[in-house]
């Protein structure tokens, strides 16, 4: 079984690949490492090997790992559904939120986020494919959540996420990442700190990089399958 390190080599290969077929320099492309559901010591692992972003989906985990793990250089993404009664902690231990979408949760985290830390950064979370079932704005609609989200002073916007539905086909995925970076494009044009794509999993990163992703969300191809999780934790 490879290790996690040898995992993390072998995305970062294909991150590179991607790239270049897209004309694009690897480093454009920033590796967020999943690590909701494994432990501290996975987690440490793989700092040991270079990697230094890495994203939760479960407050309570998420914070208990932040402070097991206070490792020099290390980012914490939450990439979960956030839940009004949760945005305390959350604008306490983390650095970006990659799933806004409704000006309440903004609001919260605004008026939570110690005054003594950065901005927290913020994307705002897109449903590019239409599931009834899947968080996130329809495309459109982050316009006026972008207006909002500028005026709160603790928080900065930093663009847009999406997680679409799994497809093997390629068009398909690249339509819907297309989509998101036209998306992307006005909000830009209004704000010179608005720079993140996040987009693209372990099973689609080539796709979403081909369509202008700066951010891809990897979880399973370096830490192996999880099991499956009930509830917060």
């Amino acid at each position: 079984m490879a290790t996690i390190a040898e995992n993390l080599q072998a995305v970062h290969q294909r991150i590179a690949r991607a790239a270049a077929a897209a004309n694009r320099a690897p480093e454009s492309v920033k590796l967020l490492a999943v690590s909701k559901t494994f432990g501290a010591d996975a987690v440490l692992a793989a700092w040991k090997a270079g990697q230094h972003a890495f994203g939760e989906n479960f407050v309570q985990e998420g914070v208990a790992k932040i402070a097991e793990l206070p490792l020099p250089g290390i980012e914490w993404h939450f990439i979960g559904p956030v839940q009004s009664n949760k945005t305390r902690p959350i604008a306490e231990h983390f650095a970006w939120v990659h799933s806004i979408e409704r000006e309440k949760v903004a609001q919260r985290l605004n008026d939570a986020r110690p005054p003594q830390l950065p901005p927290l950064n913020v994307l705002i979370q897109v449903n590019v494919s239409g599931e009834a079932s899947k968080s996130g704005l329809a495309p459109g609609a982050e316009r006026d959540l972008a207006g909002f989200i500028r005026g709160l002073p603790r928080l900065r916007l930093r663009g847009l996420m999406a997680i679409p539905e799994p497809t093997q086909d390629k068009a398909l995925q690249r339509g819907r990442f297309a989509l998101l970076r036209r998306l992307l494009l006005p909000l830009q044009a209004e704000d010179a700190a608005v720079d993140t794509l996040s987009m693209g999993m372990s099973d689609d990163l080539e796709s979403a990089i081909a369509e202008g992703s700066t951010l891809v969300r990897v979880g399973t191809a370096i830490f192996g399958k999880r099991q499956a999780v009930n509830g917060e934790r």
